[in-house]
């Protein structure tokens, strides 16, 4: 099965590739690793403002994640024209807004994660880190950056 066919599985549509709004490109390829720059939960089309633990709940936050992951891979795609040729993902780095006693960033992560392993099977193992944060652009509850190696 295809990437695309379990990208369809799922019931995921890739979203057209947001533009960034400051001095950055989406990605960067150095030799066979791309490096996709950090994207934010967004809820209708805007940024998903809130913290965790104060007024986003884990679960919501697990939703935000997987929905970050759905723009990473539209990124992704932009990047290697085609997703099949995706080696590994190598690592995903999480900024979790956080209130000063959230501690579940790492369940929080998990939505991410487990789609990428849905994706990409094995391939989609990867390291991460899982920080919180005081706060991350706009608001967002979430940002979520991916480092992929793509096949030669």
């Amino acid at each position: 099965m295809s990437i695309y066919e379990k990208i369809a599985a799922l019931g995921i549509v890739l979203p057209e590739v947001t533009p960034p709004v400051a001095v950055f490109v989406p990605f960067v390829r150095s030799g066979n690793l791309i490096f996709v720059s950090g994207h934010i939960a967004k809820e209708n089309g805007k940024p998903w403002v809130g913290q965790l633990g104060l007024n986003v709940t884990t679960e919501q936050g697990i939703k935000a994640s997987r929905g970050v992951a759905i723009d990473l891979l539209a990124t992704l795609n932009l990047a290697v024209g085609d997703l099949n040729k995706i080696k590994r993902i190598v690592k995903l780095m999480f900024l979790v807004n956080s209130a000063p006693t959230f501690t579940e960033q790492h369940l929080v992560a998990n939505g991410a994660s487990e789609l990428m392993v849905q994706v990409f099977g094995e391939n989609g193992m990867h390291a991460r880190s899982a920080f919180g944060a005081a706060q991350v652009p706009f608001g967002s509850c979430v940002e979520i950056d991916l480092i992929a190696e793509v096949e030669e």
